[in-house]
């Protein structure tokens, strides 16, 4: 018996330390996703009726954050996780969040407006979707799809329960206290948490004969990645399907209230699509540990196509809660399954900086859609062309996805795979 043994670069983490971990992961993703992407738009009728700005401009807020900080921040902060690990950055992050709700929930001119946002979308940046999949990434090779999918429950969990806080909050205070207290609510969530986490890859630079739990895996270059088409093809398909989800998710609310739904009535859709993405994130993970994960994203992209119509029928008993689901489910898995195909691809030692660009790119989408259904929406036909729009625009990235190779789940933990 070896008196000195040795936890090897590949050894399997602490069960423990994985499920704190996924905790991290999932309040993360349930404050800066849930709150600050899902949240927000609760409150646009009231900034609408109080400040007495358009559709258009109500929804270029996203827009303009992530345009600016996206290209500016997006590479930089996943070159930084991938040489420091995301602890730091997350409780800037969480900082950011809090500052951008306070901002927006208080700012007068519509110039402020957009400073804020752009606090809203560093937040994004540097506590949300990619510090988390980074951390999924590293901590997990087996049940990585499970662990992914139960972390990213954070964002259904986050969405389904704002809706409900904030009118509550409304309730007891006015939507701007109640936003602001919303932004507490998320920097303590995602501060507290980040805080105890250890960045196992900075302290294996530090001192490399240290024994890791995390397991350490071989990357490929930048420039690798940047010359396979394997990379435009899942940084396009990410962004015509995260630009669908986008442009629906910051128009729901608006597209209720165009129904006559009362304000409770239009929250408990809201958390209704979110409380069903929840089963898609729990699903697709299980169906991305099962099943090649090129074919898990292309059922997603297709579940998101087939909800759209739904809104454009005349309406019948159920309609909405009909869509709900459909819609929750594709919404469920259409951000989770990214990373896993970006891991599967490229391989986790080059993850930050891979999904630091697709973030870019998707963010890009998110933000521009919503505001293009705000071009298009008109009196007369209300979202019918946006929406007929964005039913082509979900396709089409379902056909960019179906270019991509089939994957071997365990190719991602040593490297790229090669273009065919």
């Amino acid at each position: 018996m070896n008196p000195n043994p040795k936890t090897t670069p590949l050894d399997t983490p602490p069960k423990s330390s994985q499920t704190y971990i996924v905790v991290t992961a999932f309040l993360a993703l349930f404050a800066v996703v849930g709150f600050g992407i899902y949240g927000l738009p609760f409150f646009f009728d009231f900034i609408m009726e109080e400040r007495g700005w358009s559709r258009t401009q109500i929804t270029s807020g996203n827009a303009v954050g992530k345009l600016i900080v996206a290209p500016l921040f997006g590479f930089l902060a996943g070159w930084l996780i991938d040489k420091y690990g995301p602890r730091s950055l997350m409780m800037t992050g969480a900082l950011m969040l809090f500052i951008a709700f306070v901002g927006i929930a208080f700012s007068s001119s519509l110039e402020m407006f957009y400073v804020f946002y752009v606090f809203n979308a560093l937040g994004y940046v540097f506590a949300g979707p990619l510090p988390s999949q980074v951390l999924i990434s590293r901590w997990f090779d087996k049940n990585r799809g499970k662990a992914m999918g139960i972390a990213y429950l954070g964002i259904g969990a986050g969405g389904a329960v704002v809706p409900i806080l904030a009118a509550k909050l409304v309730s007891m205070y006015n939507w701007n206290t109640a936003l602001a207290i919303l932004g507490g609510i998320g920097f303590l969530l995602i501060f507290g948490v980040a805080f105890f986490i250890k960045d196992h890859a900075h302290k294996e630079r530090a001192n490399p004969n240290q024994a890791q739990a995390a397991p350490v895996i071989k990357g490929v270059s930048m420039r690798e990645i940047l010359r396979n088409r394997n990379f435009y093809l899942l940084a396009v398909g990410s962004m015509c399907s995260i630009g669908v989800v986008g442009g629906i998710s910051q128009h729901i609310k608006l597209y209720l209230s165009d129904l006559d739904f009362s304000q409770t009535d239009a929250a408990q859709v809201m958390s209704f699509v979110l409380l069903s993405s929840l089963i898609g994130r729990v699903l697709m993970g299980f169906l991305a540990d099962i099943f090649n994960r090129k074919h898990v994203m292309l059922l997603i992209y297709l579940i998101v196509a087939a909800a759209i119509p739904l809104l454009l029928m005349p309406d019948f008993t159920g309609r909405i809660y009909i869509f709900a689901i459909i819609f929750g489910i594709g919404l469920g898995g259409d951000y989770m399954i990214i990373p896993l195909m970006a891991a599967d691809l490229f391989g986790i030692k080059a993850l930050g900086r891979t999904m630091g660009i697709i973030l870019v790119a998707d963010g890009v989408a998110e933000a521009l859609f919503p505001v293009l259904l705000g071009v298009l929406y008109s009196d007369s036909v209300g979202y019918t062309i946006g929406f007929s729009v964005l039913i082509g625009v979900a396709l089409l990235g379902a056909v960019f996805i179906y270019f991509l190779p089939k994957t071997n789940q365990n190719k991602g933990m040593e490297g790229m795979v090669e273009t065919h």
